[in-house]
């Protein structure tokens, strides 16, 4: 367990320094080009030692009981997860450029009626879910360590947008939001413009990803606790 939590942190902590404060510094010496390399390479690298340290990690007790009661919230969750997942693809302003200007829509459409960071809050979601139906410690590290990075590099992706597009970015926040459904709350998005890459895609992989589970795990997840 302390090797998963040294591995964990540092999958989080080399992607947030990397992603922010030394980006830049990082840059100005090697190229931006240069520099995607180290980050894949580190990024693989941390997450590799965190894959093994988990599965090095031994077993505990689940830290409460888990029904279909979680499992059903749980996977109408993961579906609504892979929709902003599968949505944030397409015209996404929050996604790095390789240092061009990024594209904002004209209005937020789809998932950035619900979030300007809907690929971030997938993450997290993701995470929160694992955590609700596999309460096992191990488990909850790495899925804690995704919430977090997820939502704090979220955040720090406002602050590094508002210095990079001063004059567009301010525009596309105020229209949007970074908590889900708050912009259309507040009245400043209405929730429409879903494409079939969202909803048709989202479903999809929703429905692929829950399947996997069973020849990796050798147990059912989604839909398919019940069908399979």
């Amino acid at each position: 367990m302390i090797m998963l939590q040294l591995a964990t942190i540092s999958f989080v902590g080399t992607h947030l320094l990397l992603s922010h404060p030394l980006r830049r510094p990082i840059v100005k010496v090697v190229g931006e080009r240069v520099f995607q390399g180290i980050y894949s390479l580190v990024a693989a690298a941390t997450l590799l030692w965190m894959v093994l340290a988990y599965r090095s990690a031994p077993p505990t007790a689940l830290l409460w009981p888990v029904g279909d009661g979680v499992w059903a919230g749980a996977t109408v969750v993961m579906l609504f997860a892979s929709i902003l997942l599968m949505g944030s693809i397409v015209r996404n302003p929050a996604l790095p450029t390789g240092g061009g200007a990024a594209k904002f829509p004209e209005t937020a459409r789809g998932v950035f009626t619900i979030t300007r960071h809907p690929m971030m809050w997938a993450f997290a979601l993701w995470g929160l879910c694992h955590i609700a139906v596999y309460p096992m410690m191990k488990n909850i590290v790495v899925a804690l360590a995704v919430t977090i990075l997820a939502l704090v590099g979220a955040a720090l992706q406002d602050r590094k947008k508002a210095r990079l597009e001063p004059r567009l970015w301010p525009a596309w926040e105020a229209k949007t939001s970074y908590l889900p459904f708050a912009a259309i709350v507040s009245g400043k998005a209405r929730l429409s413009g879903f494409g079939m890459h969202a909803l048709g895609g989202g479903f999809v992989i929703w429905l692929a990803v829950s399947w996997v589970h069973i020849p990796l795990s050798g147990w059912a997840a989604g839909v398919w606790r019940w069908i399979h």
